[in-house]
C-alpha cells in the first residue's frame, strides 16, 4: 500500500503560524516520506490546540500489521507530536487501562497543569495503541477490548512488545524531522502505564534516561486476583454488591481512620502522612456497633469485609497471592467506590470497574489458558464470584504450548520478585515513583515492597536512582481528600539533565476538588520520598514550610 499525504496546510495557515512554522510544516510534509522499512505514514499535518503552546507536526502511523493466530487484525498505531519548541528530549508515553486506542501524545500526568505536560517542557512525544484495537471484537460484548488476550504476540506487545518495536521508530522520525539527535529519552506512565516503565527498566535497561511512573499496576496478573477477591468479599454482605457498603459507611470509616491517626504527623489537618504508623494503630474491629442504637459505627460483616479486603487476597493455606492494602481516608472517594463497590454506568447496570474491566483482563488477558467468558455483566460478575484461589489463581503462572510465557512473565520480567536495575543504574538511568496511600486497583504496599526488595539488593542505595512518593488520601489518580496537584516532571528533568537529586516535591490542594474538606482549601505539603514522610515542625499549618521530612522509628 503506498503511503499517501492527506493532510494540505494551507498557505494562509502558514502565514499566520509565522515562517518558522512554514519551515516546520515543509519538513513535517516531507516526514511522510521518510518513513522507517515496514511503518506506513498516515498522515502528517502541523496542529496547535489549547493544551499546547507551541505548534506542532502531528504524525500518524501504522506498523507491525499482521494477521493472529484468532484470525484477527493486528497492528501498532501510534501518534507522535513534534513540537516548534523541541529541547532535544523525547518522551514515550505509555498509555493506561487495555491500551487499545492511541491517545493524545501530549505527555500529560496525574498532577501535572496543562502548561507542564512534557510537550510543554520542549518534548517529542510519541502515543501508541499497544499492538491492538479496543474496537475489534464488537461481538464480544463488555469483554471485547480484553479478547486480544486470545493472541501470544499481542498479549507480549501489551506487555513490552509495542515498546521495543516502536521505540527505534519513534527515535528515527524525531531525528529525521529536526536533524539534530535526541538529547534525553524519558518514558512516562501511570496505572498500566506506570508498570510498562517500570518493565523498561529492566528489560531495556538504555532506552530510556529517566522514567516518571504514576501509582503502577507492576504485578498486574496478581493485583487482578483482587478483583475476584473484592466482589466475592463483598457479595457476603449483599447480593447487590452496589448495597454492600454505601457511600456513608465510607465516610464512616474514613473518619474513624483520621480519628485514630490523623494527628501522629504531628497535626490535625484531614490527611494522614504518617501512614506506616497508622497501619499499626488503627483497629478496624473498633468500628463494629455493639448495640442497635450506636452511631458512627457498622454492622459486624460490614466491617469484616472491608477487613477481608485490606487482607488481599490468599489460598485456602493462607498463602498471601497478592498483598494487602493501606488503610487511608481516600477510601471514602468516589474514585475508590467505582472501581470496587458501584459505578455511575448505567450500560454496565452500574456494576463497579473491576466486574467489567477486572473480570475481562484477568479471563482473557491474565491467565493461561484463558477463560472466554461472555461479554455480558452477569456473565462477567458470575466468573469472578466463582473464581477459586485454589485453583483459577496458579494460572497467572501458567504456560501451554500456544502461550510459551505466562501472563506474569509478559506483564513484568523474569526477575520481577529480585529486582537489582543493574544494568539501568549503569546507563545513569533515573526513576520517579508516586502512588496515592488510598488507590483501590493497585496497592502502595506492593509498590512499597518493591522498592524495600531493590532496596535491599542493592545493600541500601536504590536512593540513588530511584525515589518513591506517597500522596495521603488520593485513589487511582487525582481525586480523594488530597493534595494532588504536584509536579514531578521537572524534577526527574533535573536529576537526570542537571545531576540535581529531588528531596521532597511541594503538593497542593486543588480548588475544583470537591472531596477535599474546607480547612484543607489552599493548603501545600511536601511529598518525602520514601520511607520518609512530612511531619508538622512550627508555622502556618497550610504552608508546605512548616513540615520536615522525617522518617518513622
Amino acid at each position: 500500500m503506498k503511503t499517501l499525504l492527506t493532510y494540505f496546510v494551507p498557505v494562509l495557515t502558514l502565514v499566520l503560524l509565522g515562517s518558522s512554522t512554514a519551515a516546520y510544516a515543509v519538513n513535517c510534509q516531507t516526514l511522510v516520506t521518510k518513513a522507517p522499512q515496514n511503518v506506513e505514514i498516515k498522515t502528517t499535518m502541523m496542529g496547535r490546540d489549547k493544551d499546547v503552546r507551541s505548534p506542532y507536526c502531528l504524525v500518524s502511523g501504522v506498523m507491525s500489521q499482521r494477521m493472529g493466530v484468532d484470525d484477527k487484525f493486528y497492528s501498532i498505531q501510534f501518534e507522535l507530536r513534534l513540537p516548534n519548541f523541541w529541547q532535544g528530549r523525547f518522551g514515550y508515553q505509555f498509555n493506561g487501562g487495555s491500551d487499545g486506542e492511541v491517545k493524545p501524545a501530549l505527555g500529560a500526568m496525574t498532577g501535572l497543569l496543562s502548561s507542564q505536560y512534557a510537550i510543554n517542557q520542549g518534548f517529542a512525544v510519541v502515543s501508541s495503541n499497544g499492538g491492538h484495537d479496543a474496537q475489534a471484537n464488537p461481538e464480544a460484548g463488555l469483554a471485547g477490548p480484553a479478547v486480544f488476550g486470545h493472541d501470544p504476540e499481542a498479549r507480549r506487545d501489551y506487555g513490552y512488545g509495542a515498546v521495543q518495536k516502536l521505540n527505534p521508530v519513534a527515535r528515527s522520525l524525531i531525528e529525521s524531522y529536526y536533524a539534530s539527535p535526541i538529547k534525553y529519552s524519558y518514558g512516562l506512565g501511570q496505572s498500566n502505564g506506570g508498570r510498562m516503565a517500570m518493565v523498561a527498566a529492566s528489560r531495556f535497561p538504555d532506552m530510556f534516561d529517566g522514567l516518571l511512573v504514576g501509582y503502577p499496576g507492576f504485578n498486574l496478573p496478581r493485583a487482578a486476583l483482587q478483583h475476584a477477591w473484592d466482589i466475592q468479599a463483598l457479595h457476603r454482605v449483599n447480593d447487590d454488591i452496589s448495597q454492600s457498603l454505601t457511600p456513608r459507611d465510607l465516610k464512616v470509616f474514613a473518619k474513624r481512620i483520621l480519628d485514630q491517626c490523623d494527628t501522629l504527623d504531628g497535626i490535625s489537618d484531614d490527611m494522614i502522612f504518617a501512614a506506616d504508623t497508622c497501619q499499626k494503630v488503627f483497629d478496624p474491629k473498633a468500628l463494629v456497633c455493639k448495640s442497635n442504637f450506636d452511631r458512627d459505627c457498622l454492622p459486624l460483616n460490614k466491617v469484616a469485609a472491608l477487613m477481608r479486603i485490606h487482607m488481599g487476597p490468599h489460598d485456602s493455606k493462607n498463602q498471601a497471592l497478592y498483598t494487602d492494602w493501606a488503610y487511608d481516608t481516600g477510601i471514602s472517594s468516589d474514585n475508590w467506590r467505582m472501581w470496587k463497590v458501584e459505578s455511575t454506568i448505567s450500560d454496565w447496570s452500574n456494576k463497579p470497574i473491576s466486574v467489567v474491566m477486572g473480570a475481562a483482563s484477568l479471563a482473557h488477558i491474565f491467565t493461561t489458558p484463558f477463560t472466554n467468558v461472555a461479554g455480558n455483566i452477569y456473565a462477567l460478575e458470575n466468573y469472578l464470584l466463582k473464581f477459586d484461589f485454589d485453583k483459577d489463581a496458579p494460572k497467572i503462572y501458567a504456560t501451554n504450548n500456544q502461550f510459551k510465557e505466562s501472563a506474569m512473565t509478559t506483564m513484568t520480567t523474569p526477575d520481577a520478585a529480585k529486582p537489582k536495575l543493574t544494568e539501568f543504574k549503569q546507563h545513569g538511568g533515573k526513576m520517579i515513583i508516586f502512588h496515592g496511600n488510598s488507590d483501590p486497583v493497585f496497592s502502595v504496599k506492593d509498590t512499597m515492597r518493591w522498592y524495600d526488595f531493590l532496596d535491599f539488593m542493592l545493600e541500601g542505595r536504590a536512593p540513588e536512582f530511584v525515589r518513591l512518593y506517597r500522596i495521603p488520601g488520593m485513589p487511582h489518580g487525582q481525586g480523594g481528600p488530597s493534595a494532588d496537584q504536584f509536579d514531578m516532571l521537572q524534577p526527574l528533568i533535573s536529576w537526570v539533565e542537571r545531576k540535581q537529586t529531588p528531596k521532597h516535591i511541594v503538593a497542593a490542594t486543588r480548588e475544583k476538588n470537591p472531596e477535599i474538606t474546607a480547612r484543607m482549601a489552599g493548603m501545600t505539603r511536601p511529598l518525602c520520598p520514601y520511607p520518609s514522610y512530612a511531619k508538622y515542625n512550627k508555622g502556618d499549618f497550610l504552608q508546605a514550610t512548616s513540615f520536615q521530612c522525617v522518617i518513622a522509628k
